[in-house]
C-alpha cells in the first residue's frame, strides 16, 4: 500500500494544519468565552489563568496563519474554529452552572399557592404587589444558586404557566437560600450562629 501522499507538504498543508488551527481556536475562544464570564463574576484568579493560556494558544495559531497567508483553507479553518469555540464555551458554562441568579416573576393571576410552594421547597422570596399595564400583579424575586433555575422554572411553570419571568446574572449576595433538598443534605451549612 502506497502511503508516501502522508509524507508530502500538501498532505500538511491541506488536512493537518488547518485541523491544528481549527483545534486552537477552538480551545482559544472557548477559554475566551469562560474568561468573560469568570470576570462577570468577579472571579480574579481564575479569570487571569484562564486569559494566560487563551492568548498563548491564539499567539501560536495566528503565527501560523500570518506565515502561510496564500492558504484558504488556514482562513476557513479560524473561521469555524472561532464559530465552534463560542458555542462550546457558552455550553460548558451553562454545564457548569456556577454563580447566582436573580429570578423575577410577575403575575397578575393569585400567585399564593406558587409562592407558598417556593417557600415549601425553600427557596427565598420577596414578594410585593405592584401595578402592571393591565392592573394589579404579584412580583416575586429570588436569588438563587444556577443550579437550581430548572427547578425554579418548573415549579413557576406548574402553578402559573402564564408568569412573566427575568433571570439575571448576580455577581455578589450576601447569602441566597439555596431549595430544601440542599439544606436537607447538608443542614450544617446553613444553620445560623447563636449569639
Amino acid at each position: 500500500m502506497d502511503i508516501s501522499w502522508l509524507s508530502s507538504d500538501s498532505w500538511a498543508f491541506q488536512i493537518i494544519f488547518p485541523l491544528l488551527i481549527f483545534m486552537a481556536r477552538v480551545s482559544d475562544v472557548t477559554l475566551g468565552t469562560l474568561r468573560m464570564v469568570s470576570v462577570s463574576r468577579g472571579q480574579k484568579v481564575v479569570a487571569a489563568v484562564l486569559g494566560f493560556f487563551e492568548v498563548l494558544i491564539w499567539l501560536a495559531a495566528i503565527s501560523y496563519i500570518l506565515q502561510h497567508l496564500t492558504t484558504v483553507i488556514n482562513y476557513l479553518a479560524y473561521a469555524a474554529g472561532f464559530a465552534t469555540g463560542n458555542y462550546l464555551g457558552l455550553a460548558i458554562e451553562e454545564r457548569l452552572a456556577f454563580g447566582l441568579l436573580q429570578v423575577t416573576i410577575i403575575t397578575n393571576k393569585d400567585a399564593r399557592a406558587l409562592i407558598e410552594h417556593l417557600q415549601e421547597r425553600n427557596f427565598g422570596i420577596t414578594s410585593v404587589s405592584a401595578m402592571g399595564v393591565t392592573g394589579r400583579v404579584r412580583v416575586v424575586y429570588s436569588v438563587i444558586q444556577r443550579k437550581h433555575l430548572e427547578e425554579l422554572r418548573q415549579i413557576v411553570r406548574r402553578f402559573n404557566p402564564q408568569a412573566f419571568m427575568t433571570v439575571q446574572n448576580v455577581r455578589e449576595a450576601s447569602k441566597p437560600v439555596p431549595p430544601v433538598s440542599e439544606l436537607a443534605r447538608r443542614p450544617w451549612l446553613f444553620m445560623r450562629k447563636a449569639k
